[in-house]
């Protein structure tokens, strides 16, 4: 983003870096910063509705600049990981949404309202379910202590839209170690980011107390925290050049691995062992990074037979999506039916078993397994989405619009839904609702000026009613009102 000298866009960019201080891996030391706290006034500085106003645009500008994986083999044990950790939280009042990021960076990162990104390199890099989860604890611990809300008042002059979308950029930027926020280093403002970075470290090591207890409490291993600070600091001295970004802005320090240390220590030793699904998550991200999926097959078949694995379930699982995805369905089936025999319950098994009997000409066995399912875990969103899809593909649209719309009122996260009603209504003689939630799906990935075309064509259709005529007219200004704000910018964003 291009930065102009004026002290207008000085102070709008340097109220932008004190939103972004909830990262625990990888921000730049210069934007890592948050202006000290005068009293716990986060709930008078920003309410939840604003704050959660706020985050729905910060996951717009998310959404507009990375590639966030909305598949349900890959997001559903992530999004588990999170609601069993937040409901041991001791805070009230707050709610978790995990999203998967399509990246290599050893990072994660919190954002306003709860949103907490995790890097598909952190989730590689992590040896252990608790290692992940001690990460997880520390994003959530953030996000209860309220680090975020009480850097608020800084920014109250600015519009949710603009705050977001600057938030948005710098947090992401210095994520991922480029020059997205590198501008902010020039404003002269060097006393102030050093008190503001005293007291970040501060809320660093409150997060990793917070967190340690939380992971107690989740019964995960608390001395996983202070575990992956040293196995990340041995990397530091034997691969300088490719360390993670945490490690080059936030070196961990002596203090702070003997800090979280003596803090894992008031609690007694928990040997925990990793929940499968937390290595079919890492099977299927080492499947889904071979570009060639013959060489996917030959890697799973080689760890295999030299028994080169952590876990044998969640090898084999990674071997079938490669089989699968080489259209070898009979030795996918063939080892998919070896795995569901021991593991009958997994949904990663039962959504990958209702696939291949897609592909291999069989959708209403496909069909059949997932309502089976679905009847077990009700409303999931990974089961809903999957059933929707092969619904869909199968000219059952309004099965799929009927499944779809019983879930709106469950906590169903993710765009897809909105994607998928889209397709489910036009398909089913619901042109207008079509247009209406293509606009929504429009508007969540950040691009409001198609999601204004589509509610325009919306209510240009004849079967319109008083109510949803008002409806989508409502929403149709308030659209065109963020779009507006976004224009005045002085370097607006299209």
């Amino acid at each position: 983003m291009s930065m102009r000298n004026s002290c207008k866009r000085g102070l709008i960019v340097l109220l932008a870096l004190t939103l972004v201080k909830t990262q625990v891996l990888g921000l730049q030391t210069a934007f890592a910063d948050q202006l000290p706290d005068i009293g716990d006034i986060s709930g008078a500085i920003m309410t939840p509705a604003e704050e959660k106003r706020l985050g729905q645009a910060f996951m717009r500008s998310v959404r507009s600049s990375t590639k966030i994986i909305d598949d349900p083999l890959l997001t559903d044990y992530l999004s588990d990981l999170g609601k069993q950790l937040a409901r041991h939280a001791q805070a009230t009042g707050f709610s978790i949404d995990l999203f998967l990021i399509d990246d290599p960076t050893i990072n994660a990162f919190a954002g306003p309202a709860g949103h907490i990104g995790v890097f598909t390199g952190l989730v590689m890099t992590t040896e252990t379910e608790s290692e992940l989860a001690a990460v997880v604890s520390h994003e959530i611990s953030h996000v209860t202590q309220n680090h975020l809300r009480r850097t608020w008042q800084a920014a109250s002059e600015l519009s949710v839209p603009q705050a977001a979308i600057l938030l948005g950029a710098v947090i992401l930027g210095a994520a991922v170690g480029t020059d997205a926020g590198i501008a902010a280093a020039t404003l002269g403002q060097a006393g102030l980011l050093q008190q503001q970075l005293n007291f970040s470290r501060a809320n660093e090591q409150e997060a990793d107390r917070v967190g340690i207890s939380l992971l107690a409490e989740a019964g995960y291993d608390p001395r996983a925290m202070p575990s992956f600070f040293q196995r990340l600091g041995r990397a530091s001295r034997t691969q300088s050049s490719t360390l993670p970004e945490y490690l080059r802005t936030h070196p961990v320090t002596t203090n702070r691995i003997s800090d979280s240390l003596n803090r894992a220590d008031e609690f007694p030793y928990r040997q925990r062992t990793d929940d499968v699904r937390f290595h079919l998550l890492r099977a299927a991200l080492r499947e889904r990074g071979q570009n060639d999926p013959k060489q996917a097959v030959l890697l799973f078949r080689r760890t295999l037979e030299d028994g080169r694995y952590r876990n044998e379930t969640a090898e084999r699982y990674g071997y079938v999506l490669a089989l699968m995805r080489s259209k070898r369905l009979t030795d996918a089936r063939r080892e998919l039916n070896k795995l569901r025999s021991t593991s009958p319950g997994l949904k990663e098994l039962v959504i990958v078993d209702a696939r291949l009997h897609e592909q291999a000409g069989e959708p209403e066995q496909a069909i059949t397994t997932l309502r089976r399912a679905l009847l077990i875990h009700p409303q999931n969103a990974a089961l809903t989405q999957t059933l929707a899809e092969i619904l869909l593909r199968s000219e059952k649209a309004e099965e799929a619009y009927l499944l779809l719309k019983s879930g709106m009122s469950a906590p169903l996260t993710g765009i897809w839904r909105y994607a998928l009603l889209a397709r489910a209504a036009s398909a089913s003689g619901r042109p207008a609702e079509g247009h209406e939630y293509l606009a929504e799906y429009e508007y969540a990935l950040g691009r409001l000026a198609p999601a204004v075309l589509q509610l325009e064509i919306a209510l240009r259709e004849h079967d319109l009613d008083f109510y949803d005529s008002s409806r989508l007219e409502a929403r149709l200004r308030d659209i065109k009102s963020e779009l507006n704000d976004l224009k005045s910018r002085p370097d607006s964003i299209p």
